[in-house]
């Protein structure tokens, strides 16, 4: 191996370091075999060590996932998330890694410093803010109450992350497969630990597939005027769901109920929740849930629900009739459906304990009860869904 000086060693010994201060399990073997590739042909440029040392010290899908952007910010000196550290003393810029024909550069070749600090060189956006600003914000609005976004700017911000968010959440669940003898793919995962009993020969091969009944997502969203503060990001999220998923209907209720997947399948979201709004008239007053569900359950859930569907229904839980009622109407309903999750934004505020009478009188027929109250809480639901 050709000797490649005293001060890219420790430059790649530095950036070892940053990657397992950012939580890669990287030793003194991987440093070795990384060395053995930076004397290689793949360090006549970047766009070819990138992918070699991926392969290398990335053992996890979060390593994936942080991998590229600690390699640009290290050795390109190019924008990084905020969330992201790095590590190490700066050293003297070495010297290029080997000759290279004409047209194309190594690595020492570009002008970087070893050591990036936080505030330099940092990736701005068309609107003059930061990247790094820009997640610092999106990290902010998830975590925020929705009751607590005052200014418009904040709410059509956290209306646009709740669409993306609904139709990321399509995209990989629909991506999940699940294990089978025979499939479309191996499992190689399944695979390597089936042969540990028989010596690491893997005799039993385990595959995979896709579903073959694919999750529906019913939701049934309270328009009533106590959750009038929630109603605007959950109809956002609700017309992401409905783009993204084709096995999904929607429905809003506070003294009725109003079927509005036609309207959220609009593909502009302001055109949809105008069209929502001129059909579900009387909403912000008060609610009737037990009515509400026995509508659903009378006219809509033959159609809308299948033995592989999810009930989401997102209510304060006060219920202006009786709390008997509603726990008839939610027992009929959990007979047809898979699950039934009740979302409410109110467990996320303080010493908050279901002690409404229709809440109560739910709560038996309820498979997962959780808060509603930013975009955190909807993304945790996605493990979830992803388990029907």
């Amino acid at each position: 191996m050709p000797d490649l000086g005293a001060a890219m060693r420790v430059k790649l010994g530095v950036f070892v370091a940053t990657l397992r201060d950012n939580g890669f399990v990287a030793g003194l073997a991987e440093t070795r075999d990384a060395l053995v590739i930076l004397s290689g042909a793949a360090s006549t440029r970047p766009s070819r060590l990138r992918p070699a040392w991926r392969a290398l010290f990335c053992s996890r899908q979060s390593d994936w996932q942080k991998f590229d952007e600690i390699f640009d910010a290290y050795w390109l000196k190019r924008g990084m998330k905020s969330a992201t550290l790095l590590s190490g003393s700066p050293q003297k810029a070495p010297a290029g890694l080997k000759a290279v024909s004409s047209g194309a550069r190594g690595l020492g070749d570009i002008q970087n410093a070893d050591h990036v600090r936080r505030g330099e060189d940092v990736e701005t956006t068309d609107t003059g803010r930061s990247r790094r600003d820009g997640a610092s914000r999106t990290e902010l609005l998830s975590r925020t109450d929705f009751r607590h976004m005052t200014q418009p700017e904040d709410l059509a911000e956290a209306h646009e992350l709740a669409q993306r968010l609904a139709k990321g959440m399509r995209a990989r669940i629909t991506r999940r497969m699940r294990a089978a003898r025979t499939g479309e793919r191996l499992d190689l995962r399944r695979t390597i630990h089936k042969s540990i009993s028989h010596g690491g020969t893997p005799l039993e091969l385990v595959h995979r597939r896709r579903k073959e009944k694919p999750l529906r997502l019913v939701v049934l969203l309270d328009a009533s005027g106590s959750m009038s503060l929630y109603s605007a990001v959950f109809l956002r999220f609700m017309h992401g769901v409905l783009d993204a998923f084709r096995e999904a209907e929607a429905f809003v209720f506070h003294t009725r109920l109003i079927h509005i997947s036609p309207a959220l399948r609009e593909r502009d979201p302001q055109r949809a929740v105008e069209r929502m709004s001129l059909m579900a008239e009387g909403t912000g007053g008060g609610t009737r849930i037990g009515e509400c569900l026995a509508t659903f359950n009378r006219w809509h859930a033959k159609r809308c629900i299948h033995s592989h569907t999810c009930v989401m229904i997102v209510s304060d839980g006060y219920d202006t009739g009786p709390a008997d009622n509603l726990g008839t109407e939610m027992q009929a309903m959990r007979r047809r459906c898979r699950r039934i999750a009740w979302l409410n934004p109110m467990i996320g505020w303080q010493d908050y304990a279901p002690e409404a009478a229709g809440m109560k009188a739910a709560l038996p027929f309820i498979d997962l009860f959780a808060p509603a109250h930013n975009l955190e809480s909807l993304k945790a639901l996605e493990p979830y869904l992803a388990r029907i």
